[in-house]
């Protein structure tokens, strides 16, 4: 066949060349499986690798099917279009961390136009209210963005632009408050808005106990480079929710290890010196 000819005269005359160009397409086949198959979809991995096997055979001289070999020839182009359009969400994941290969914490940005002492009292703040609301069963989504979090989601709630504090942070989430139901957005020591609405996580992965507040901190960290911080209003648990992962069971100290974390700040020999005496 046409196919394995062409590939045996590359074989003998450019060995090296043909050994690349075979690897090549098995890592971007390999790839596209691995892909399909964590984002639960078999099945049209299955139909691809069909199109793949099609467009080997049919695009061979021998049988002189022209215009349906060159279609299926190009099946592999045709499949990764596929997937853009199926995956978009999965797709800009990936090409975020692709962007940034280093490590999350370090591609968030400190240009918060206030002092480190601000920013680690406002730290101190919202695990203080996370604490407190645990403590009470009362459910909290806070969004911790160290950028400019998209207009539609901050026009979806109310604009606050006050200065963070625990007080506030818990008159927010009282279950009485007009806007407990939403997600806090933060930015630095201040509130940006409050009562908003993010997009729920689709992922078959998510624990079923989990709802729809467990949901949309997954789904807006799956989508923006955020630290989302939840409570659970059934158990009063601690989550975090980045780059669409979810890490439950956070106390004081991991909680605020973290926010330092992603805040990009590092903590003084004071600041630990402090901590062992109030632990101590």
């Amino acid at each position: 066949m046409w196919f394995f000819e062409n590939v045996y005269e590359k074989l003998t005359a450019k060995p090296w060349a043909c050994a690349i160009d075979i690897l090549l397409t098995a890592l971007l086949i390999y790839g596209l499986i691995v892909f399909l198959k964590k984002n639960n979809a078999a099945r049209l991995t299955f139909f691809i690798l069909i199109v793949i096997a099609l467009g080997v055979v049919l695009s061979s001289e021998a049988l002189g099917l022209s215009v349906i070999g060159s279609v299926l020839r190009y099946g592999t182009v045709i499949a990764i279009v596929a997937v853009l359009l199926l995956f978009p969400q999965e797709t800009r994941r990936g090409l975020l961390k692709l962007a940034s290969p280093r490590e999350m914490h370090e591609a968030y940005t400190t240009a918060y136009d206030v002092s480190d002492e601000q920013l680690h009292s406002a730290i101190n703040d919202i695990v203080r209210a996370a604490q407190n609301m645990s403590k009470k069963n009362v459910g909290a989504l806070i969004i911790i963005s160290t950028q400019n979090m998209p207009e539609h989601i901050i026009d979806s709630g109310t604009k606050l632009d006050a200065v963070l504090s625990c007080a506030l942070l818990e008159s927010i989430f009282n279950t009485k408050a007009p806007l407990h139901d939403g997600a806090v957005v933060v930015r630095g020591n201040r509130i940006v808005a409050a009562g908003c609405f993010l997009p729920l996580s689709h992922s078959t992965t998510i624990d079923k106990e989990l709802g729809t507040r467990h949901r949309a901190g997954i789904g807006v960290s799956e989508n923006y480079n955020v630290l989302t911080i939840i409570v659970s209003e059934e158990t009063g648990v601690i989550s975090i929710a980045q780059g669409g992962e979810l890490t439950r069971y956070f106390d004081s100290q991991m909680l605020t290890d973290k926010l330092e974390q992603t805040y990009g700040l590092q903590a003084t020999p004071e600041l630990t010196k402090r901590r062992k005496r109030k632990n101590g």
